[in-house]
């Protein structure tokens, strides 16, 4: 695709009236109407894809060159690498949850800080995340997942953070919660597509890339990656025909994908920065993500994730190490991440 050829501004399709689900709907990472970019009804894939487990296990086998999962399995009590921090204990990925406000409170602040700083030790640019950043982002999502289902535990909890993160606490579990209410559970057998996300480094340069050609801010293009399809760790096609790493209907791609692959992450990403900016953006970023999938839970939370980059550009590093998971009848699944 050409970065020089002039985007085409045809007027975006009218949005589609029928209610949906989007392929990460089903994933948890997003749950919405069907739309016109990037939205429809999710089944799962009975095809010769990965099951759960070993879509998990070729996840890890990738974890070098894609920074998605990572090596054997830790102990109760991992400590931090050499250089990482001063001996502390890394949570493990099945670490038990706070019960009680007082805890989860300490377990969201001291979290945080920790993931912070190891944030600011890792060179994304040179590698894969380092096993902190990745141990204690899952464990920040885990705990922002658990907030988002006790709406009177997370409330009493956040009463007892910093103003800083009680606003960030709210804005993720705002966010998770808006997405989780149009989530319902599919049986365990289903079978789902994952892969390992592109480097975080990469896929920001796409996204920068595509915010200076459109003027369409970096951080809600990467939102949109992120609600849409985990960075592209989602890898199946809806059952509407919903592509690639942001999710586009066919014909949304024909008109606005300027002749790229629609599986390819930086054609991807220019071609919803152009779709958005023909529907809105950036004067009005509520109507153009509506265009782009019409859906008020999702446009909420797509622009709550944003706003949280743009108030620390660390927030992007710890949604891109957010894993994939999946409700199911019998309980939560995760399908990506360390082990």
């Amino acid at each position: 695709m050409d970065d020089l050829r002039r985007p085409f501004r045809a007027r975006p399709p009218k949005p589609r009236t029928g209610r949906g689900r989007t392929l990460a709907c089903l994933l948890l990472v997003s749950a919405a109407v069907a739309g016109t970019a990037g939205c429809g009804a999710t089944t799962t894939t009975p095809s010769p894809a990965p099951t759960p487990s070993s879509a998990s296990a070729t996840a890890a086998a990738s974890a070098t060159a894609a920074a998605s999962a990572t090596a054997a399995d830790p102990s109760p009590s991992v400590t931090a690498s050499a250089g990482a921090s001063s001996g502390q204990a890394l949570p493990a990925p099945g670490a038990p949850l706070p019960t009680d406000p007082a805890r989860l409170a300490t377990a969201l602040r001291d979290t945080t800080t920790a993931l912070n700083a190891a944030i600011d030790r890792w060179r994304p640019s040179t590698g894969a995340p380092p096993r902190d950043v990745e141990l204690l982002a899952l464990y920040q999502q885990r705990l922002y997942r658990h907030a988002a289902r006790n709406r009177a535990l997370a409330d009493r909890a956040f009463a007892r953070l910093p103003a800083a993160l009680a606003a960030q606490a709210k804005d993720n579990v705002s966010a998770l919660r808006e997405l989780l209410a149009l989530t319902r559970p599919i049986k365990p057998s289903a079978v789902f597509k994952v892969q390992p996300a592109r480097p975080a480094a990469e896929l920001l340069s796409h996204f920068k890339r595509a915010e200076r050609r459109f003027g369409v801010e970096w951080e809600v293009l990467a939102s949109v990656m992120f609600v849409e399809t985990k960075f592209g760790r989602v890898r199946a096609d809806s059952h509407a025909g919903a592509q690639g790493p942001m999710q586009f209907m066919p014909a949304t791609w024909r008109a606005y994908g300027m002749g790229g692959d629609v599986r390819n992450p930086r054609d991807a990403v220019m071609g919803a920065a152009n779709y958005l900016h023909a529907s809105g953006a950036p004067r009005d970023y509520r109507r153009a993500l509506h265009a782009y999938n019409p859906s008020q839970a999702y446009v909420d939370a797509v622009l709550l994730h944003a706003r949280q980059m743009r108030r620390d550009p660390r927030a992007y590093y710890a949604y891109y190490n957010w894993q994939v998971f999946v409700l199911t009848t019998a309980g939560e699944r995760r399908l990506t991440g360390p082990k």
